[in-house]
C-alpha cells in the first residue's frame, strides 16, 4: 500500500505526475493526505517537502487557494515545477527550491500539508536524494512543528501522514509548540489489518479533544472500500 511502484509517470483523472527525477514516487500516503486534508476555507496553502508536486497540485484542484510547495532537493523541485506547468491550476501554484528552515513569508498560511520523511536509525541509501526523502535528518518532527508554528495563522492547520507508532510523540511535540491534534484518522489497508499509518490534523492556538476515526482502504476482496471511493474518486482513474 505505502510503497510506490517504480514508474516514471502516474496519471490521475485531471493531471499527470512525472517522477523520473524524484527520489520518492507517488504512493498511497501522499494521495490519501492530499485528499483528506481539510483545506475548504483556505486562501493560502503550504506544502512542505512537496517532492513531485503531487499534494500541492491536489490542493489546488480541491480549492481556490494559492499554493506554495517547498522542496529541498533540486531535481525534485525542478520536476515539481514541470508537473505544475502542465496542470490546469499552474497560475495558483508556486514551487520553491529551498530548506524550509530558511524560508520566510510576509503572509501567514491557513493550512500546511506535509508527507514528511520519518525513517529513523535505519540503513541509509547511497542515493543522497532518496535518503533525504525517506529519513528525518533534514525535517525531524520538532523542526516541522516549529516551522508550522512560525508560518501558520492562528487557527491554521497542519495536516500530516506518519507511521501509527509515532502518533504519541508527534502529538506531544505539537503541544509543546502550541499546536494540538483536532482530527486523527487511523488508516488500515484491510479490515483485519492493524493501522500502519495515521492522518493527523493539528490546529494552531486552539485546544480541543480530537475527533478519532478509522479509514479502511480495501475490502477483503481487494476492492476499494466505499469510503476510499468517496475520498479518492476525484483523483484515481480506476474509481468511478
Amino acid at each position: 500500500m505505502y510503497l510506490a511502484k517504480q514508474i516514471n509517470m502516474f496519471r490521475f483523472k485531471q493531471f499527470t505526475i512525472e517522477q523520473e527525477h524524484c527520489a520518492m514516487k507517488v504512493g498511497t500516503d501522499g494521495t490519501l493526505l492530499g485528499a483528506w486534508a481539510d483545506i475548504s476555507h483556505s486562501e493560502r496553502i503550504l506544502d512542505i517537502g512537496c517532492g513531485s508536486g503531487l499534494i500541492a497540485i491536489m490542493a489546488a484542484q480541491r480549492s481556490n487557494a494559492d499554493v506554495i510547495g517547498i522542496e529541498i532537493d533540486c531535481d525534485a523541485a525542478h520536476q515539481a515545477q514541470e508537473n505544475v506547468m502542465q496542470c490546469a491550476w499552474s497560475d495558483r501554484i508556486e514551487i520553491i527550491n529551498c530548506d524550509i528552515q530558511k524560508y520566510h513569508s510576509d503572509r501567514l498560511f491557513d493550512a500546511i500539508v506535509s508527507n514528511p520523511p520519518f525513517f529513523k536509525n535505519s540503513l541509509k541509501c547511497p542515493d543522497n536524494s532518496r535518503t533525504t526523502a525517506r529519513h528525518d535528518d533534514t525535517l525531524p518532527c520538532p523542526t516541522l512543528m516549529q516551522c508550522a508554528k512560525n508560518l501558520l495563522a492562528d487557527g491554521g492547520t497542519l495536516s500530516v501522514v506518519i507511521p501509527s507508532e509515532m502518533l504519541g510523540s508527534w502529538c506531544d511535540e505539537a503541544l509543546f509548540k502550541g499546536l494540538s491534534a483536532r482530527r486523527i484518522t487511523h488508516v488500515r489497508t484491510l479490515p483485519h489489518k492493524p493501522s500502519k499509518r495515521v492522518l493527523i490534523e493539528f490546529v494552531k492556538g486552539a485546544h480541543a479533544k480530537p475527533v478519532i476515526t478509522e479509514f479502511i482502504l480495501e475490502d477483503t476482496l481487494g476492492n476499494y472500500s466505499q469510503e476510499a471511493k468517496e475520498l479518492l474518486r476525484d483523483f484515481y482513474i480506476k474509481i468511478e
